[in-house]
């Protein structure tokens, strides 16, 4: 990790986001680590925030394909490499192979990128205010803590290092339990330096000291960042089974019952200079990302998340065939991934449907009629009717909440976790003999040197 972080980590802060104008900086052809630790400019501020915008989606496609996959919500028949159905179905993982270290480091570049950029705000040669450091600090801190959740998950009991500042004296890997707190108190700290930076400014004035991408558009203000941090933390919490802390962190966010559901932050794409595009974007009938069968199979009648995030897989080299079943080593879809239109289309990071999920599992046990009326504004939106969840049996309710989850949610790494969780994973359908149900990612090799 500590050769990851010293060779890699400058051209990642350097990528520049489609839309975003950076300034000059003062040495554009040698830029190091140590010239944005010691005395940084603003304009060296403002370059490390575009670039932590930017390296966040650096393999962020494969982590939702590899947990997707594990969570038997697709499969990648493309037939280009065999550990897509062969290793990560049966195991065990290989922890030197890149289906366990890829994501793995691609996360640490994102929190050692926010480190980067927290140094280089308190050790910064500008005359900028307190609070509108705090805005950086806030910043770079939220997506520190998104960045350590995200590993977190992946690893699980294996543990995951939350103190990483120097790379040549790696903190100690800590248990999931104690990450989750670690990673709720570092959300927690963002936010009060959030809200202490929207406290400089007039109402209707609050901004940040540097440039969000479009992906942001509503959440590009230290107060409504907050409400950005705030969902994080409702995520966070609910992973602890803190239903209390969960409500309390959604009153602040953007949750909306009337809003759209796919409100909230996004990653954004382009096709132009440094910028990429997005890697969950399946070309349709070409591409063989193909929906596990149990995907339509287990659905309700009439819901449609299923005509909306799949589609029948129809060649276009022989038109009048029509649609086909998709076969590859022993596995087989008809319906293909198409969670996106184009590969340009945004990817959101956390999306008000989610929070609407989140508050309704908070409510389960104290509040089964209140977390059912949420509940039936999801399924409203599918075209469905009213649950018949019995409100006075709470294991009925679950069952509707991870339904529901599971539907609006689908490839959007929630459901593998989701079944870890509520210890489920037995409920994980298992489609040929030597498959198995892998409950997480190795420790990497490199990490036990």
């Amino acid at each position: 990790m500590k050769s990851i972080y010293n060779k890699l980590l400058v051209l990642f802060v350097l990528v520049a986001l489609s839309g975003c104008t950076l300034d000059k900086i003062e040495n554009p052809n040698a830029p190091t680590v140590s010239s944005f630790e010691e005395g940084a400019t603003q304009q060296d501020l403002r370059l490390l925030t575009t670039g932590l915008e930017a390296v966040i989606r650096n393999d962020m496609g494969f982590h939702y394909q590899t947990v997707s996959i594990l969570g038997r919500e697709y499969n990648d028949l493309t037939q280009v490499d065999p550990r897509y159905t062969g290793e990560i179905l049966i195991g065990p993982l290989d922890n030197n192979g890149f289906l366990t270290t890829r994501a793995y480091a691609a996360w640490y570049k994102v929190v050692q990128t926010a480190n980067l950029l927290l140094t280089a705000v308190d050790n910064s040669a500008t005359s900028l205010s307190t609070p509108a450091l705090d805005g950086y600090r806030g910043y770079a801190r939220t997506f520190k803590a998104y960045a350590l959740m995200m590993v977190a998950n992946r690893q699980y009991s294996n543990g995951i290092r939350i103190d990483v500042d120097d790379p040549d004296n790696l903190g100690a890997f800590v248990s999931y339990d104690n990450a989750l707190t670690a990673i709720e108190t570092m959300l927690n700290t963002a936010n009060t330096e959030l809200l202490n930076a929207a406290s400089e400014f007039a109402a209707g004035e609050d901004q940040f000291d540097f440039a969000l991408s479009s992906g942001f558009a509503g959440f590009d203000s230290p107060a409504t960042f907050a409400e950005f941090n705030r969902a994080l933390a409702a995520r966070v919490a609910i992973y602890q089974g803190d239903k209390a802390a969960a409500l309390s962190y959604l009153a602040d966010s953007f949750m909306d019952e009337a809003g759209s559901l796919d409100a909230g932050p996004a990653h954004v794409f382009g096709l132009t200079g440094n910028d990429i595009s997005n890697p969950l974007f399946y070309v349709p009938n070409q591409q063989r990302y193909m929906a596990h069968p149990s995907f339509e199979a287990d659905a309700e009648a009439g819901d449609t998340r299923v005509a909306e995030k799949t589609s029948l897989f129809d060649p276009e080299d022989d038109p009048d065939q029509g649609p086909i079943t998709v076969t590859f080593d022993g596995l087989s879809g008809d319906r293909q991934v198409t969670l996106y239109s184009s590969n340009v289309d945004p990817v959101s990071i956390i999306r008000n449907e989610e929070l609407l999920l989140i508050y309704a599992e908070a409510n389960i046990g104290t509040n089964n009629v209140e977390a059912l009326r949420v509940l039936d504004i999801i399924r409203a939106s599918a075209s469905l009717g009213g649950s018949t969840a019995n409100p006075l049996i709470d294991s009925e309710v679950e069952d509707e909440m991870l339904t529901q989850r599971r539907y609006s949610l689908f490839g959007e790494g929630h459901r593998w976790v989701d079944l870890r969780r509520y210890d489920r994973l037995g409920d994980l359908p298992l489609d040929r003999a030597g498959d198995s149900r892998i409950s997480e990612f190795p420790t990497p090799f490199a990490e036990n040197q």
